[in-house]
């Protein structure tokens, strides 16, 4: 079974409330998610994300040596750069995501909770002759999020991630309640996810299945570096990219606010001219409450579907969508 990471002690602070799957160990909020929401969106607070899986490359040659596993181009990415890569499988289906950066003498990556021991299994499995070491750091290191715009500084020796949407840091998991207690207020995941889906970004578990390839989800560039090859499943990438056709296409959606409930994750999704009994297009993966836009949504839905067609959510929810990836 895999281990799980140690619960966040700031689940002890006044009004913390618990995470659902995926998201264990952390606080979904302190009491306040509009609060917690609008104080990412002007810059401030601290997102746990303690949870999350924290692997550790070392050795020389451990940027060359991912470079063939990964679907991002990392053999020659410069100490402090922060990128993204997935690992696909032989099909070409997404299998891991890695938020990574490299210090200039080991490269960093968190994970999503409950994926660690999988990945450490593939990547020691393919170490071959290379002169590398890959360690799982979860019990020493807890990731923390700085929204874009913080004024926060990162503690000296603390390894940065640096993203258009914030700072990730590799934080010594004993210096967790110290950290947010001076750069606080501390805000929950729920903040967090509602940001996210505001900006389309997918999250592997949630926008992800047992069939998602890249082009689907709008990763290709970001984590798919087109102009590289010998990695596992790039058969897949390179000739769906060159046709121009996956199957499914993510897309942004924004649901009637007079339903008290949100959609599953899973939940179906239609085209709301086909009635309520009407072909099923595709499903919700991540909802959530916006302090600005309320209830929103990111879907998988079948790349036909026209961009102009209003759909319903669990045959009752009347959801308007906006294009992510193109049709």
């Amino acid at each position: 079974m895999q281990p799980q990471s140690p619960a966040s002690p700031l689940l002890a602070l006044p009004g913390a409330v618990p995470a659902e799957a995926p998201d264990e160990g952390v606080a979904a909020h302190y009491g306040d998610l509009f609060r917690e929401q609008r104080a990412l969106a002007a810059g401030e607070g601290v997102v746990d994300l303690s949870h999350r899986g924290v692997v550790a490359v070392t050795g020389d040659d451990r940027l060359t040596w991912l470079h063939l596993l990964l679907t991002q181009h990392v053999s020659d990415l410069p100490a402090g750069q922060a990128t993204e890569a997935l690992i696909l499988s032989a099909n070409g289906h997404i299998e891991h995501h890695l938020a990574l950066v490299d210090d200039g003498s080991t490269t960093w990556a968190y994970v999503e909770a409950g994926t660690t021991e999988a990945l450490l299994a593939y990547l020691e499995s393919m170490k071959f002759f290379y002169r590398v070491e890959v360690a799982d750091r979860t019990a020493d290191f807890a990731v923390v999020h700085l929204p874009a715009g913080s004024i926060a500084r990162a503690p000296e020796g603390v390894v940065v991630r640096e993203t258009p949407h914030g700072r990730d840091l590799f934080l010594p998991r004993a210096d967790l309640e110290a950290f947010v207690a001076a750069n606080g207020p501390a805000v929950g995941v729920l903040a967090h996810e509602a940001l996210r889906v505001e900006g389309h970004r997918p999250r592997l578990g949630r926008e992800t299945d047992h069939r998602t390839i890249p082009h689907e989800l709008g990763w290709i560039g970001s984590a798919v570096h087109l102009q590289k090859g010998c990695y596992r499943g790039q058969e897949t990438v390179a000739r769906v990219h060159n046709l121009g056709k996956p199957p499914r296409r993510l897309v942004f959606l924004h649901l009637d606010g007079s339903e008290v409930h949100l959609p599953a994750h899973g939940a179906d999704v239609r085209v709301a001219a086909d009635g309520p009994d009407g072909r099923k297009i595709g499903f919700v993966t991540t909802a959530v409450r916006h302090h600005e836009l309320g209830p929103i949504a990111l879907a998988l839905v079948k790349r036909n579907v026209s961009p102009d067609a209003p759909l319903v959510v669990d045959a009752q929810t009347a959801a308007a969508q906006e294009v992510v990836v193109e049709p």
